[in-house]
């Protein structure tokens, strides 16, 4: 599946921590506090997990969104949608 994981964290540490789970997760990042990739079932659980222990519920937030191919398809993307230099091959591929 496909999943867009969003961010607020207000702990430095926590966030570069989350950051960090992400990309090892195979997410890449898109905007500074948003990812997005392709992963399975047990890791969308797992990455649940893992920033559930990080974060401080009552001030941070975390959205993990999975969707479809055909939903990211469908997805609009208005003015600097991406940060550029963040962007690869491989995030613009899924749009395809």
């Amino acid at each position: 599946m496909i999943a867009w994981v969003l961010y607020d964290i207000k702990n430095d540490k926590a966030r570069t921590k989350v950051a960090k789970i992400c990309k090892q997760s195979g997410l890449y990042r898109v905007q500074f506090s948003v990812f997005l990739g392709t992963i399975d079932r047990n890791m969308k659980d797992s990455l649940q997990l893992q920033i559930e222990d990080l974060i401080n519920e009552e001030t941070d937030s975390v959205y993990i969104f999975p969707m479809s191919k055909n939903e990211l398809q469908e997805t609009i993307l208005l003015g600097q949608a991406f940060d550029k230099k963040l962007v690869s091959d491989e995030v613009m591929a899924l749009f395809l």
